[in-house]
């Protein structure tokens, strides 16, 4: 089984320009980029006790049938563009813009068959694909008059979200091995409106004090209206000295795939392999047969405090204190299968019915599912300008402390609560509360000189820990890990430089993954390193570099 980063090819172009008008009294500016990308991954390893015959549609002529592994092609298309002019208008400066963006992926599956085609059965597979895009119109105006600062500005966006399905025989049958196409069923394109306006005010009541807030009022098409606040001051004790602090609300509405999307997809679950379908938020499936609510939006009351310090012309540092509340968090929830009933064999159990009814062995679905409160510390410290040679010497530290935990309880829709599911089990709650880091620091030292220039890093990954979907003696903590970068840059002329990048120089990997006996959490031997949980990754040293030419 080929296990690694995808094979990737990339082509990126971007403009940036910029031209006065009105004889000087304003300017017009227009920005973008396209980039292009295709990538080839790899799913599971077909074993011939999952699989038992390819019917010689991929195994050689003569040789044994040892099974396969599908590919996963991705084709990804980004578009960015943006135009627009600053003005003066009513003595304010003013900023009028109009961005399109959009990101397009089309999925193809290769080296699989469809079992249920037999020897007919084509081995590539158009599977479809999703298109996400926005239109955004900006209109800011910022003035300053005395001591007061104040800003005002709307926004109007529109977002599209399209599914398009694949060809029949990528979903006939049970589908494409790894990855059964989008159906026609899938497919569908939905967009929404949303229309906003603010206003901001900061007043510096002398030269130490200063207080600020804003106000923002925005309406989405398909969730209303939502009022957000921020309020923020500085103080300064003296020169060098600082203390700042905020309050502010969130909100977030779920996005447009979090509602619609829909698919189904092959996994290996509890030692068996399964077809998963995740069911959109708007199918009846998922609102009235399984009782899950209308995805609602996200709120958030946040809070951070700091101080800054200057000690002598080389040594600053700040340090900061966070707090981050979100209620209602929108979430991707666990695995609901079968209890003790199976394929062909429900029991008396309404989510058991609705699974043998869509020929799948388990669902997911999004929903507003916990509470989460987020406390944290960041701290910076710079010590700058030291002379060296004909250069200067440049040392930072950062740290970053945090620590999620989640508040309550899990809104578990009553027909599954009522029939024993856990929408959010140990493992679904690990990914909020710890297989991220809690820790990370960086050490970094950096020299530049007039042509040359050298950074040399150091960054400390915390520990994460994995959790087990219901046993806590299989859970497993992996260390944290240092890994060095040093990279360096040189300028040949104004338009020619060169540089070159040695990403963990020493080789280090994440610790191993101990199964305890469970050959799930490894997927039966396929994985050696961690990956469902978030640390770092495990393509030990790697070597980049590149040329760049200015015309």
């Amino acid at each position: 089984m080929t296990v690694g980063q995808p094979k990737l090819t990339s082509s990126n172009i971007t403009f940036n320009a910029g031209s006065p008008i009105f004889d000087g009294k304003a300017e017009l500016y227009g920005f973008g980029s396209a980039n292009l990308r295709k990538g080839t991954s790899y799913a599971l390893y077909r074993t011939p006790y999952w699989i038992t015959t390819d019917y010689g549609l991929l195994t050689p002529a003569g040789q044994t049938y040892i099974g396969f592994q599908p590919t996963f092609d991705t084709d990804i298309k980004d578009y960015l563009g943006t135009v627009g002019s600053k003005f003066k208008l009513f003595d304010f400066d003013a900023d009028l813009s109009m961005t399109y963006g959009s990101n397009a992926v089309d999925y193809n599956i290769g080296n699989t068959i469809n079992p249920s085609m037999g020897a007919s059965s084509p081995t590539e597979f158009n599977a479809g694909g999703y298109t996400f895009s926005q239109i955004v119109g900006n209109f800011d105006m910022n003035r300053t008059f005395g001591n007061v600062g104040v800003g005002i500005g709307t926004e109007f966006r529109q977002e599209t979200f399209e599914a398009r399905s694949g060809q029949i025989e990528s979903y006939q049958g049970g589908g494409a091995q790894s990855f059964p196409g989008l159906q026609p069923a899938n497919a569908l394109k939905k967009d929404r409106n949303n229309f906003g306006v603010y206003t901001n005010i900061e007043w510096d009541v002398n030269d130490d004090f200063l207080v600020g807030g804003s106000l923002r009022y925005e309406n989405y098409s398909d969730f209303g209206s939502n009022t957000s606040w921020k309020i923020n001051s500085r103080y300064k004790f003296t020169d060098n000295s600082t203390i700042r602090g905020s309050f502010s609300t969130g909100f977030r509405a779920p996005a447009l795939h979090q509602i619609y999307l829909s698919n189904i997809q092959t996994l290996v679950s509890g030692g068996t392999i399964s077809e998963q379908g995740t069911f959109n938020n708007v199918d009846p499936v998922i609102r009235t047969g399984l009782g899950v609510p209308q995805l609602h939006a996200e709120t958030a009351k946040n809070f951070s405090a700091g101080y800054t310090q200057r000690i002598g012309k080389h040594f600053n540092f700040a340090i900061d204190f966070y707090n981050v509340a979100i209620n209602d968090r929108v979430l991707f929830s666990g695995e609901v299968g079968y209890q003790n009933g199976g394929p062909g064999n429900p029991l008396n159990n309404p989510v058991e019915q609705i699974l043998d009814t869509y020929n799948v062995t388990s669902m997911k679905f999004f929903i507003n599912a916990v509470n989460t409160n987020t406390n944290g510390i960041d701290f910076v410290a710079n010590y700058n300008n030291v002379a060296l040679g004909s250069g200067k010497l440049n040392f930072n530290f950062a740290a970053n402390f945090n620590k999620t935990k989640i508040v309550g309880q899990i809104a578990t829709p009553a027909i599954l609560a009522a029939n024993g599911y856990d929408i959010f089990n140990r493992k679904e709650q690990a990914r909020l509360t710890s297989a991220r880091p809690s820790s990370k620091l960086l050490l970094g030292i950096n020299y530049k000189a007039e042509k040359l220039s050298v950074n040399f890093n150091n960054t400390y990954f915390g520990k994460v820990t994995w959790q087990h979907a219901s046993d806590f003696n299989k859970d497993q903590t992996f260390a944290g890990k240092t890994l060095t970068d040093l990279g360096a840059s040189y300028k040949f002329s104004k338009k020619i430089s060169a540089n070159i990048m040695f990403s963990n120089i020493l080789n280090v990997y994440p610790d191993v993954i101990d199964t305890k006996g469970d050959a799930v959490t490894d997927l039966g031997g396929r994985f050696k390193y961690p990956w469902e949980v978030n640390q770092f990754g495990f393509s030990g040293t790697t070597v980049s570099g590149g040329i760049h030419f200015t015309f």
